[in-house]
């Protein structure tokens, strides 16, 4: 005999945030997809100085983001499934997944937190040394000026900061487009100030999806033990 009452709206109630719950699945899957194919990041992490590759701290992380996602999934199915058939071993199945899913995500989001500003730190080291490298006299024989400009043609941007930009004795102008060149000045468009914001927003992206789908899935939880613990007792009777 099927659950009745406000179990049954219970379980109605868990589908429906199982479905929620897969489609954020496929909307943090089809995003961080979007993030690993963008064409600033990948312009900018694909590079390599000499033996040298760029940082990719920012591409774990998505990578993490696409399992996420591909869990959610495949739980949300198992969820909407469960609560249909009013079966209690998936609910189980389904509570148990939540959790360990659940207990990644947070530790996940402390990895971010605590990486979220060595990200940028590292691909300004990174950009550094190539600018370095593209002033030197013998920047012919090294790739430094072609990573310097692909990511001042990325990020429109001019220079590592206003003092060096500012700088005849160090400028070279040939490392930014000539078109461009006075207006990066007079706007101070560093290329650290458009790192960090480039990183910045995309973490704030993040961040925001991680919190919604911690609130879903604290939700799924308390409703999958509820309902759960009404079919036990329905079945009693």
């Amino acid at each position: 005999m099927g659950v009745e009452g406000c179990t049954k709206c219970i379980k109605y109630l868990l589908f429906v945030f199982n479905f929620i719950f897969w489609l954020a699945g496929g909307i943090i899957l089809g995003v961080a997809l979007w993030l690993r194919h963008d064409s600033q990041t990948t312009n900018i992490l694909y590079l390599q100085l000499g033996e040298k590759q760029a940082p990719n701290t920012f591409y774990v992380g998505i990578y993490i983001l696409i399992a996420v996602g591909a869990v959610m999934m495949f739980v949300g199915f198992l969820g909407c499934y469960g609560a249909i058939q009013e079966s209690q071993c998936l609910l189980g199945t389904f509570f148990t997944c939540l959790v360990i899913l659940f207990a990644c995500e947070v530790a996940a989001g402390i990895w971010g937190f605590v990486n979220k500003d060595q990200i940028a730190k590292d691909v300004k080291q990174f950009y550094d040394q190539a600018f370095q490298q593209a002033l030197m006299a013998d920047s012919e024989s090294n790739n430094g000026k072609a990573v310097v400009k692909t990511f001042h043609e990325t990020l429109d941007c001019c220079g590592p900061d206003s003092t060096i930009a500012a700088s005849p004795l160090v400028w070279k102008d040939d490392l930014c487009p000539k078109k461009d060149f006075l207006k990066n000045l007079v706007e101070n468009s560093s290329c650290h100030r458009k790192i960090d914001e480039l990183f910045s927003g995309k973490l704030y992206l993040i961040g925001i999806a991680a919190i919604v789908v911690a609130v879903i899935m604290i939700f799924e939880m308390i409703l999958s033990m509820v309902l759960c613990c009404g079919i036990r007792n329905s079945s009693v009777y």
